[in-house]
């Protein structure tokens, strides 16, 4: 999949003066129903996460608290987003490789994936992905 099919989304945002509401909806803010939600916290200043691709997983992450980058590579492009904000998230698809950097203090991103848990659908060699989508 080109690099292009990941995008930011814009969640609603419910704005009151005693707190915003924001809400995820399967299928409707996002492209696939959710199987599966976890979240990164705690990660120490300067570490990095991921480093992987996923054979058919669809993601959605958000930064819930502080910030972070993710830097996706379909094999031939790069790019970086910044999240920071609690209202919107980066939409990843599958054959995607994926890190995470440049956390903030407190930092916590919630990730939504469209299946369980499944180590066979984890791409865990650079090469061995690029080989995956087809670059030499």
């Amino acid at each position: 999949m080109p690099l292009s099919d990941c995008k930011f989304i814009d969640l609603p945002k419910i704005e009151d003066a005693r707190g915003n509401l924001t809400f995820v909806e399967g299928m409707n803010h996002i492209p696939f129903d959710i199987k599966r939600v976890y979240y990164l916290y705690d990660v120490p200043g300067g570490s990095d996460r991921g480093a992987h691709a996923h054979k058919g997983l669809h993601q959605f992450m958000i930064a819930m608290s502080g910030s972070f980058d993710v830097v996706l590579d379909d094999g031939v492009n790069e790019k970086r987003f910044h999240l920071n904000r609690s209202y919107f998230g980066i939409y990843i698809c599958p054959m995607m490789w994926r890190y995470l950097d440049n956390f903030s203090s407190g930092a916590v991103c919630m990730v939504m994936a469209s299946a369980p848990y499944d180590e066979a659908d984890y791409i865990r060699d650079y090469g061995e992905f690029r080989e995956a989508v087809g670059v030499k």
